[in-house]
């Protein structure tokens, strides 16, 4: 009889991104469920790739990402937030941010240590914490304003605590977590001496009034966070799987080290090109600002007029909305009947709950990274199919 496959992959899960996807293809459902856009970013960036696949860059780069990506991403992070990272020692180019997360999970934890989480979250935490053969210790986030609960935190930690993950701009909530937050949460995290992996994918995509913070910008908290970002969110290239990682210089060696047995580097002449972007990006964040902010109306005004319960998202390109209560169906019967009576492909949010999954089932969640005519069709056919 044949041995079995690493127990640990057992504890596994099919993502719900590639389930609802398919599912949508089948039904030729308007796809709002997964996070990607349907239509590609500026076209002086993919000059920029074509320019830098007729240079030198078709041959591994360094391991650590292009010196021109590192660069550009130092002074980035210098001119908008006031942070300095040295290229040469505290800043890596990943194959986007969920192997930055996977590497950074690798590189922080050992089995049995433990990891708060606030639930929802994006699914691969959860998987990436398990496969280390660590544990994870959801908080739960509670509408209408997915605030931060702290007593609730403060009694989440333990003497086995080693790391606090945090996601700002929040997927799916849309909650952009405010100084004070920050502030209370950072205190916490020096009180009991954990780190801090601060997922910063959305961080250009904030609305109104609100805006990003980064935690390692907050008195004590840049020695023990690890930030992470993409180009994908923000440059509108999913498909390029261009991330970074920024931390210390002892956290940074430890990143690499699981980086360069994971994936060594990430593509050469896309990093060249995401460099060339970055240097443009002070311009570039007005327009794109504004054409996401059309974009949350148009879903958000359509959507106040279904049958859901839309919350106006702070910042991300995803709408939470809460399911009729008459109804009583769970988020993913309910997902299952907008792709089959109404054409419209949502995500169902249990999937990234663990302690407290029934709270999810009382949500849906939208994605908004779509054509302007793509949102409206789908509020067409949610309005059309009311009643």
């Amino acid at each position: 009889m044949m041995k079995k496959p690493s127990a640990n992959v057992g504890l596994l899960k099919e993502s719900i991104f590639s389930e609802m996807t398919m599912k949508a293809n089948q039904l030729g459902a308007i796809n709002l469920s997964q996070g990607f856009p349907d239509f590609d970013g500026p076209s002086f960036i993919k000059d920029y790739v074509n320019e830098a696949m007729e240079g030198p860059y078709n041959q591994y780069g360094p391991p650590s990402g292009a010196m021109a990506l590192r660069l550009s991403l130092g002074e980035m992070y210098k001119k908008i937030y006031g942070l300095s990272y040295d290229p040469n020692n505290e800043i890596t180019v990943t194959n986007g941010a969920t192997e930055g997360l996977f590497c950074s999970f690798l590189a922080l934890l050992d089995p049995g240590d433990e990891v708060i989480l606030f639930e929802p979250y994006y699914d691969s935490y959860l998987a990436s914490i398990q496969m280390v053969g660590a544990k994870a210790k959801p908080v739960t986030l509670r509408g209408p304003d997915f605030g931060l609960p702290i007593e609730e935190l403060e009694k989440a930690f333990t003497d086995k605590t080693k790391l606090i993950v945090l996601n700002s701009p929040h997927n799916p909530t849309g909650k952009v977590f405010s100084k004070a937050e920050l502030q209370a949460l950072s205190e916490m995290i020096i009180k009991h001496d954990v780190f801090v992996i601060s997922d910063e994918v959305y961080e250009f995509l904030t609305f109104d009034d609100h805006k990003h913070i980064p935690i390692s910008s907050l008195p004590g908290m840049r020695e023990r966070t690890i930030m992470i970002s993409s180009s994908g969110k923000t440059f509108s290239f999913t498909g390029w799987k261009i991330g970074w990682c920024l931390a210390s210089e002892e956290l940074t060696k430890a990143i690499r080290m699981v980086h360069q047995f994971n994936t060594f580097g990430a593509a050469h002449p896309l990093q060249v090109a995401v460099s060339k972007a970055i240097n443009k990006i002070e311009d570039y964040l007005v327009p794109f600002r504004e054409s996401y902010q059309k974009k949350r109306e148009i879903l958000y005004e359509g959507l106040k007029k279904s049958e859901l319960q839309p919350f106006l998202p702070e910042g991300t390109f995803f709408i939470l909305c809460q399911i009729p209560q008459g109804k009583n169906k769970t988020d993913v019967e309910y997902c299952f009947e907008l792709m089959e009576s109404k054409k419209v492909a949502a995500i169902p949010p249990s999937a990234f709950y663990s302690r407290s999954p029934e709270e999810g089932q009382k949500y849906v969640r939208f994605c908004f990274a779509k054509k302007d005519e793509t949102l409206r069709s789908a509020v067409i056919n949610l309005l059309e199919a009311k009643g």
